[in-house]
């Protein structure tokens, strides 16, 4: 049995990793090696990583360091990260749903450098948005919402016109403290009881619509299993 989910919207913001593109492989790989030089369980270290920058992980896994250390670590690994393109692909109906968006406000809002975004984005086969908001964008990784904040900002949005689409529990966290909706993309989110959950980007469609005021919006309609 299916269900259809209707949202209006005025501009969407998207994650990267985990929900336009799987970039799993390379983020195992490269956390997991990590883990092993300081002496921590990589099971554990997984459960934190994903949707935070480098930095804030890491002040998470080892609270007694200093920051600055981690902040010279997170560079180091957002170098690997960005020459480990091996196994990175589009999540299923990434390409459709981002041709669906020419002309149509959204943003991308991503705990990745511009580097390692423009890679994995050109390893997946993906455009990159024209409005990007980036970890060198923000003084604060999400869950912080300051990303999304700036995202809907540089649109000139509303955040409550704002969708924002999300894998992670600490992307979802944002969302939700910015004053957003978010579509869940993938298992990691189904945890984090975001407003509407799909399995991937096939089951989004994206419809230009007007709004009540008479301005241009945004329909998505989702269909979920």
């Amino acid at each position: 049995m299916t269900a259809t989910t209707v949202l209006t919207a005025r501009a969407l913001l998207l994650d990267m990793d985990g929900t336009l593109v799987n970039s799993d492989a390379s983020v195992e790989r490269i956390w997991r090696r990590w883990a092993e030089r300081h002496g921590l369980d990589g099971d554990e270290v997984m459960k934190v990583v994903h949707g935070r920058q480098g930095y804030a992980s890491m002040a998470l896994l080892l609270p007694g360091r200093p920051m600055e250390q981690n902040h010279a670590d997170n560079a180091r690994m957002l170098a690997e990260e960005t020459a480990d393109t091996e196994g990175v692909v589009a999540i299923p109906g990434a390409p459709e749903f981002l041709a669906s968006l020419s002309g149509l406000p959204h943003a991308l809002v991503t705990s990745a450098d511009v580097a390692l975004s423009t890679a994995r984005m050109a390893a997946a086969g993906l455009d990159l948005p024209e409005v990007r908001v980036t970890a060198e964008s923000v003084g604060a990784s999400k869950p912080d919402p300051e990303g999304f904040l700036k995202g809907a900002a540089e649109l000139g949005v509303a955040p409550a016109d704002c969708v924002v689409f999300e894998d992670s529990g600490a992307g979802i966290a944002a969302g939700r403290a910015a004053g957003m909706r978010v579509v869940g993309v993938g298992p990691r989110a189904g945890f984090h009881r975001p407003d509407v959950l799909v399995r991937d980007l096939t089951q989004v469609r994206v419809e230009a619509c007007e709004q009540g005021d008479g301005g241009r919006g945004i329909r998505l309609r989702v269909v979920t299993d």
